[in-house]
């Protein structure tokens, strides 16, 4: 069995507070991007896992995708053997997830691979288990999310962006997410985010902020440099995704040249 786990970007992130337990209160949208990796899970013999593309440089049992398995395992005893294999193209240290969505499609395709018939609410909280977005992509459609974002609401009206392509780069720099929470100021959001995005997408740009942006741009100049470019080129709306740093830009006519760092068009 071979599905293609999508990453997503964030259409605005605001930092609202900071809880008892240490993590953080967030809004955003979250948004599916058919930037893809390839994960393949056969039944075997015995447990295995093997990875191509771009590198993973971590212990076997540190693997996000190892550790679904793993729990799976542990809570449906009908879990046998498998080799999974892993072709990485999404990068990771980017905020778009694609490690949470690996993870994600590793419940679900086993879900089906062992007819194990677990609904999408309950392969939803299994995958809040792993990460706090990767209910997300079990959904894998436009979401308000709240919480630490793992509360979910599917959107029924889509962003203001079907008629627009998208850009991707990514910077080489990576951003550490535990360093750019600590370096977020949280406050109240000003807007709501579910009827921002209906609104015409170059009004986005002095209306919806990803909170991130203004710790980490002084940090990485070279993520707020792209930023500008994305809108020199005639973005009509470009931030960071997630805690960064990857970033992206809607065009109504896609820029004739490659960009610096692109990583995706569509």
């Amino acid at each position: 069995m071979t599905t293609h786990p999508n990453c997503k970007i964030n259409i605005g992130l605001h930092v609202t507070s900071r809880r008892a337990d240490g993590y953080h209160e967030l809004e955003t949208v979250f948004m599916p991007i058919p930037l893809c990796d390839t994960l393949s899970i056969e039944i075997s013999d015995e447990f295995s896992i093997t990875q191509s593309g771009i590198a993973i440089d971590c212990p076997i049992e540190k693997n996000i995708c190892v550790k679904a398995y793993r729990m799976m395992c542990d809570e449906y005893p009908q879990v046998g053997n498998v080799h999974l294999h892993l072709q990485k193209e999404v990068p990771f240290g980017a905020g778009l997830g694609g490690g949470s969505s690996d993870a994600a499609h590793v419940i679900t395709m086993l879900n089906e691979l062992f007819d194990l018939g677990l609904d999408i609410d309950t392969m939803c909280r299994l995958a809040k288990r792993i990460g706090a977005d990767c209910p997300f992509f079990v959904l894998n459609r436009p979401c308000y999310a709240t919480g630490i974002g793992d509360l979910l609401e599917p959107l029924d009206n889509q962003p203001s962006t079907l008629n627009y392509k998208i850009v991707l780069l990514k910077p080489p720099v990576s951003v550490s997410t535990a360093d750019a929470y600590r370096g977020v100021n949280p406050h109240p959001s000003a807007i709501d985010l579910r009827e921002a995005i209906k609104k015409p997408i170059e009004s986005w740009r002095n209306l919806i902020v990803n909170d991130f942006e203004a710790s980490v741009f002084p940090k990485y100049p070279i993520i707020g440099e792209l930023k500008e470019m994305l809108y020199d080129k005639g973005a009509r709306y470009a931030s960071m995704s997630g805690s960064g740093s990857a970033l992206f830009g809607f065009f109504e006519k896609l820029p004739e040249e490659k960009l610096p760092f692109e990583i995706y068009r569509n």
